[in-house]
């Protein structure tokens, strides 16, 4: 489900669903940019500096008992941002890419 739509070696574009993800070295952020229906909500920003991980987060959902995985941008603060995956060779390879474009340890 989450796919990187743009690459290069300044600039990661990733998009799942209607969440877009924006990794620019140029500026030094992270940008998330989200809809909620047919609105767009206010962008948040990170400096990349702040992110010192791509996880894999999975659960168990309840009601059917389906894993469902996303990709965690982790901060130094412990906060993180979601990326829905379709399942988690999805997120493990989604988390690798955002890894390897910031140059972060697995």
């Amino acid at each position: 489900m989450a796919k990187i739509i743009a690459s290069t070696p300044r600039r990661m574009t990733l998009q799942s669903g209607s969440t877009t993800l924006i990794l620019d070295k140029d500026a030094g952020k992270a940008t998330m940019q989200r809809k909620l229906l047919l609105w767009s909500l206010k962008p948040m920003d990170m400096p990349l500096a702040e992110v010192t991980d791509a996880s894999v987060d999975a659960a168990i959902d309840r009601a059917s008992g389906v894993e469902v995985c996303s990709t965690m941008l982790v901060t130094k603060a412990g906060a993180g941002w979601a990326l829905r995956a379709a399942d988690k060779k999805d997120a493990e390879a989604t988390a690798a890419a955002i890894r390897e474009f910031l140059g972060l340890k697995p």
